[in-house]
């Protein structure tokens, strides 16, 4: 009995470790990112320098950790596909698909191109020439992967809306698919000239990876069907999520185990539910993204803890600097080209190209298939240089779409009334003139100052400003029914009670949640909890009717940035 409860614990303890390794992951990776934001940096470079702490450096998360956590990976990128997904309206399409298409082969060719030629010239000093053929074709058609996470995170995290966001989100979904082209020719090209081509060729290859993306998108639209009937059938956002997570992580099961591709499975998931049912499928959208931060933590604070750069040489170096140049030369010069090539707005011309640099799971992922085709110095070489390559991408990528975004104007122009509420005080939005009243005025007075002013809430302040009650609109109307009107009757005599009040300095999601919790429209706002002096009135509903203004001032200054840069 005792040995099976030892058995028992030991196996227990196993599982704990695990759970506390994935606990330091995200408590760390959120850590490190609210270290960055302080310096304005991305949050998503703070997650993958946990990684790199927690794994390479401290090694307390080891390749064999990485590897068992492999399942949470397939599960965020999931999410992420569906949420690149949802931002693809068919109204997008309709505006830029050509512009689209134009920008995806420019980008992607280009930077194929460069970081082919710069890796063959490189690889040819050391190896014969089939070697570097093979070599630079496999890194140039990896290079064109754009990692979709890095570069929504910071679109989310900055709130950015208008033409570049909307191209840029459109571009590196479809990245992927222009990737897996590339990397068909390229795959065959290597296996042909250095003798590892597999039985079938060419034909083969290329019937398999159009399986890959076909099946793919059939699920994926499979799955949002599903989806879409299934959120059709309540309105309860517990079960909304219920249904919306299950399903995506039904559908990348099913495309792993049918060797499909997970993200863009996901992606068509997406895309179909908001084209289908834009109303019902926003809401899944919402409820799936304040669900997932702690899953984009761990998948990011994981790829950081991939990183090892031990026994690197010369050519390995040498490699990695042409991977690098030719990646971002060729991306920055073929956005712009295809911006100018398909008449994009001014803001797409000067400042896509720097949004495309950071490269991810994508890139691994091929690198993963590539690696199983090759052996010897080929896999060896291709392995170093790609994951160097994309952990330096992976760092300055993120920096390059917060600027670019912030050039382009389109930061804070995503925002949402809880975003607003959430940074604000009371001070920010009360009001400092509200009429107020004094104790002793007549029912008369009181009268008068009602009909000349807007407000429905009226404080009752003695000479000391302190707040002695409070006289309402409907406060009034039940004296009318309920009371004589005299002459002598006198504010205070129909006054209600204070039941509430805030402060300045009380955040104002908190002093909202007050009032709802109350049944409260508007409160008092006094200078401090101690001397209770009146320096304000806070109007519940005023402040909402002014934060949904101000949103949809931002849309419309984010969808003007189109119409005015095409004038």
């Amino acid at each position: 009995m005792f040995h099976l409860f030892l058995s028992a614990g030991v196996e227990e303890a196993s599982h704990l470790n695990l759970i506390l390794l994935i606990g330091l992951a995200v408590f760390g990776g959120t850590f490190g990112a609210r270290f960055f934001q302080k310096f304005h940096i991305p949050q998503v470079i703070g997650f993958v320098a946990v990684g790199i702490i927690l794994g390479p450096l401290l090694k307390i998360i080891s390749p064999q950790t990485v590897q068992i956590l492999e399942p949470f990976n397939l599960f965020a990128l999931g999410i992420i596909g569906f949420m690149i997904g949802g931002e693809l309206k068919k109204e997008v399409f309709v505006k830029f698909g050509k512009q689209v298409l134009a920008i995806l082969l420019f980008e992607g060719l280009v930077a194929f191109l460069m970081v082919g030629l710069l890796s063959f010239l490189v690889a040819l000093y050391f190896y014969n020439w089939q070697t570097a053929l093979a070599i630079s074709v496999v890194l140039g058609a990896i290079c064109a992967a754009t990692d979709p996470a890095s570069t929504t995170n910071v679109l989310w995290e900055y709130k950015t809306r208008g033409p570049l966001t909307t191209m840029l989100t459109a571009i590196v979904a479809l990245d992927d698919a222009l990737a897996l082209i590339l990397y068909i020719i390229s795959v065959s090209i290597a296996g042909f000239v250095t003798g590892h081509q597999e039985n079938g060729g060419l034909i083969a290859l290329t019937f398999e990876s159009l399986y890959e993306i076909f099946g793919s998108l059939g699920l994926g639209v499979s799955a949002g069907l599903i989806l879409r009937w299934l959120v059709k059938l309540t309105d309860d956002n517990e079960k909304i999520l219920i249904f919306s997570l299950s399903i995506i992580m039904t559908n990348i099961g099913l495309a792993a185990g049918a060797h499909l591709d997970s993200i863009l499975a996901a992606m068509a998931m997406g895309v179909t539910l908001i084209n289908l049912s834009p109303r019902r499928g926003l809401k899944s959208f919402e409820l799936v993204r304040k669900f997932s931060p702690p899953i984009y933590v761990l998948f990011f604070v994981i790829i950081g803890a991939r990183l090892n750069i031990s026994n690197m040489n010369t050519l390995i170096w040498l490699l990695v600097a042409a991977y690098l140049v030719g990646s971002i030369v060729g991306k920055t010069v073929g956005a712009r080209w295809g911006a100018a090539y398909s008449n994009a707005v001014p803001t797409v011309k000067k400042y896509l190209g720097f949004c495309l640099y950071q490269q991810g799971t994508i890139a691994i992922a091929l690198l993963i298939m590539a690696s199983h085709r090759f052996e010897g110095s080929i896999r060896d070489t291709l392995l170093s240089v790609i994951i160097i390559g994309v952990f330096v991408l992976q760092f300055i990528g993120p920096l390059c779409v917060k600027w670019s975004a912030k050039k382009a104007g389109e930061v804070g122009l995503n925002i949402t009334e809880e975003d607003l509420i959430g940074s604000y005080a009371v001070a920010d939005v009360m009001n400092k003139k509200a009429p107020v009243l004094s104790p002793g005025m007549s029912l008369s007075e009181v009268i008068k100052v009602v009909s000349t002013t807007t407000s429905s809430y009226y404080t009752i302040i003695d000479k000391n400003k302190k707040i002695v009650g409070a006289i309402t609109l409907d406060g009034i109307r039940n004296t009318f029914t309920t009371l004589e009107l005299n002459d002598w009757l006198v504010a205070l005599d129909i006054a209600e009670p204070v039941i509430a009040k805030a402060t300045p300095q009380l955040p104002l999601a908190e002093a909202l949640e007050k009032a709802t919790r109350l049944g409260l429209d508007s409160m008092p706002v006094v200078a401090s909890k101690k001397t209770d002096e009146f320096v304000g009135l806070l109007d519940c509903l005023t402040v909402r009717r002014q934060l949904s203004a101000e949103v949809l001032a931002k849309q419309q200054k984010a969808d003007s940035i189109h119409s005015i840069q095409t004038a």
